[in-house]
């Protein structure tokens, strides 16, 4: 990832970004264990105390396991590809139980049931993650709106949509890293005319394992993650 030093206010993320405590340590965001060895360079980190990093250490080793094994539509270690989650499985043979026991077959098909809440409080760390390294803010209250699910689930209408970059009206934290990330273009609109449009564009952080976008504009503070180019999600809170 491209290294951007922000030069926003230090005061307003001086704190864990989780619970608002002291930041007694850095966290990766997204967690290393959703990516692939060789790790990217510049992996965003924020800070976050010790309580905090260590609380989501169990859900994130289930919520990796969670979605490879959807991936490979099996529980099976002969049918996992990413190794990293082979050695979990093998070493944590309850956990694959556990995800094991909460499948069904449906219509020829092994259908898989998360456990939500943990799903859930996995994609907010990450999503509050992005909010503090890339917009230079803390949300350490629920959004209004939270989604995940397969990005197959989307209409084509809405999928399209959602992997759009923003055309953004307001510019949000001065100094924050997603407002040195904005770039510049000119449309010509239907009369002709040149209009200049800020584009904020999606973050690759390991192509086709994850990649996010951070929205800051028009009263609402918005995330957008996509994993494995399978699983989107979407939270939003109004300012």
């Amino acid at each position: 990832m491209l290294q951007i030093k922000p030069f926003s206010d230090s005061r307003l993320i001086g704190s864990c970004i989780y619970c608002g405590g002291l930041a007694e340590t850095r966290d990766h965001v997204p967690s290393k264990c959703l990516l692939d060895k060789p790790y990217p360079e510049n992996l965003p980190v924020v800070g976050c105390c010790d309580n905090c990093n260590q609380s989501f250490s169990s859900d994130e080793q289930y919520f990796a396991c969670f979605i490879e094994c959807v991936k490979s539509g099996s529980t099976n270690l002969e049918d996992i590809e990413r190794e990293f989650i082979k050695d979990i499985l093998r070493k944590s043979p309850s956990l694959r139980k556990r995800i094991e026991n909460a499948t069904k077959i449906e219509n020829g098909n092994t259908k898989f049931y998360p456990e939500v809440e943990r799903l859930k409080n996995v994609l907010l760390k990450l999503v509050k993650g992005h909010i503090a390294f890339e917009l230079s803010l803390l949300h350490l209250n629920d959004p209004q709106f939270f989604w995940f699910d397969l990005l197959s689930s989307l209409p084509d209408e809405n999928k399209i949509d959602f992997n759009s970059v923003h055309f953004q009206q307001n510019v949000g934290e001065v100094g924050s890293r997603s407002m040195q990330r904005f770039s510049v273009t000119t449309l010509v609109s239907e009369h002709g005319e040149n209009i200049n449009m800020i584009i904020n564009d999606w973050i690759d952080v390991q192509e086709d394992k994850y990649r996010y976008i951070t929205i800051d504009d028009m009263g609402k503070i918005m995330v957008r993650i996509v994993i494995d180019e399978l699983w989107g999600c979407e939270v939003v809170w109004e300012k």
